[in-house]
């Protein structure tokens, strides 16, 4: 039991992780375009690590429905546009 508890807490920390790097990723394509219109396939750099921007983008506008409220807000912010 323990050992399961221990799995999901690494795959949540992953996950949070893996959002604020392409969190971070998105921000840097936002302030040098001014939206989030990003070709699918689209990749960004960040120090030297590619995201896949293009994919975590699209993906989270078929997500929007699931994404946590706080999540769609920064999105947003960014100049996101879900429609």
């Amino acid at each position: 039991m323990e050992r399961a508890r221990r799995r999901e807490r690494a795959r949540s920390s992953q996950w949070t992780t893996t959002w604020a790097s392409n969190l971070a990723a998105a921000r840097q394509y936002a302030e040098r375009g001014g939206h989030l219109d990003v070709p699918r396939s689209h990749v960004e750099t960040i120090d030297g690590t590619a995201h896949t921007l293009g994919i975590f983008i699209a993906n989270q506008r078929a997500r929007r429905a699931g994404l946590a409220p706080e999540r769609v807000a920064e999105l947003t912010a960014l100049g996101m546009r879900w429609g």
